[in-house]
C-alpha cells in the first residue's frame, strides 16, 4: 500500500481542509493508496506535467500527483480544481 505525502505544507492544509470539509475526499484517498494508476479516475499528464498523474477526489476536486513506486509513495504536488495544472 502507497503512503500518501505532500510536497509542501500548504498543499498539504488544503489536503486536509477538503478531507474535514467532504467524508467521501477520505474514502476516494484510501482507494488511491491501494493502487494510484487506476483508481478515482487517475490518469497520467502530458505536456509541461509528463511524469505526473491525476485523478478526481470530487466533483471539482483535482489532485495532482508524483508516483514513487521504489519507496511506494504518492507525492501530492497540487490539489483543487482544474485550474491547478
Amino acid at each position: 500500500m502507497y503512503e500518501i505525502m505532500t510536497r509542501n505544507k500548504k498543499i498539504k492544509k488544503r489536503l486536509y481542509d477538503y478531507v474535514n470539509s467532504r467524508g467521501d475526499v477520505l474514502d476516494k484517498l484510501k482507494r488511491l493508496r491501494l493502487n494510484p494508476r487506476k483508481e478515482c479516475s487517475a490518469h497520467p499528464l502530458h505536456g509541461r506535467l509528463k511524469g505526473k498523474w491525476a485523478c478526481w477526489i470530487g466533483s471539482n476536486i483535482r489532485l495532482v500527483y508524483k508516483i514513487e513506486d521504489e519507496n511506494l509513495i504518492i507525492m501530492v504536488e497540487g490539489i483543487g480544481s482544474h485550474k491547478i495544472y
